[in-house]
């Protein structure tokens, strides 16, 4: 941040008095500006075994498929912003099911949220942010296709736990493209 939301003085970087970390400061008002983690939400969503994938139609990776999900809205809840993203791109109704994997995306300062989800009907369509959207069985999905790491990531862990008979809560950090350390809750 170059200048001050408040009050438009260039701001400084500094560690603020009882803070610990550098921050954006404006030495006119007084202002500290925090810069924080931005929250992804989306959802699994499966019809009769099947899940549905949308093809972005927008940066970053136009092109590639990924698990409908999206930057959620200030005034709604975790559970709200998974349902609209799904409804936004890809024009399906669900019934949201239990968080299932909480990656913390360092590189890219996100938090990742996937809820399994469950769709009444097969009734969907690409919404403005996407090309395309299919329902897919594990051994259609594009995995060479996908658009994000935490979404290769789900959809392997998802397909996993479906074969065990159980599910279980997921988290994990994403350092970079190539380092990864996961943990593991029974949901």
């Amino acid at each position: 941040m170059k200048f001050c939301s408040t009050c438009g003085t260039p701001t400084e970087v500094q560690i603020p008095e009882g803070d610990n970390r550098e921050r954006s400061c404006c030495p006119g008002c007084g202002a500290i500006h925090y810069v924080n983690p931005k929250i992804v939400v989306g959802t699994i969503p499966t019809f009769h075994g099947k899940v549905l994938l949308c093809k972005r139609a927008i940066e970053p990776r136009l092109g590639f498929w990924t698990l409908p999900a999206g930057f959620m809205e200030l005034n709604e809840t975790t559970h709200q912003g998974a349902a609209r993203e799904t409804w936004e791109e890809a024009g399906a109704k669900i019934v949201l099911g239990p968080l299932f994997t909480m990656f913390d995306v360092i590189r890219a300062d996100q938090v990742h949220l996937f809820f399994r989800a469950e769709m009444p009907s097969a009734d969907y369509f690409a919404g403005e942010e996407s090309l395309d959207v299919k329902l897919f069985s594990e051994e259609e999905i594009p995995w060479d296709e996908l658009a994000f790491k935490t979404v290769s990531k789900t959809l392997s862990l998802f397909f996993a736990d479906r074969k065990a008979g159980r599910y279980t809560l997921h988290t994990g950090d994403v350092f970079n493209h190539t380092d990864w350390t996961e943990s593991q809750f029974k949901a």
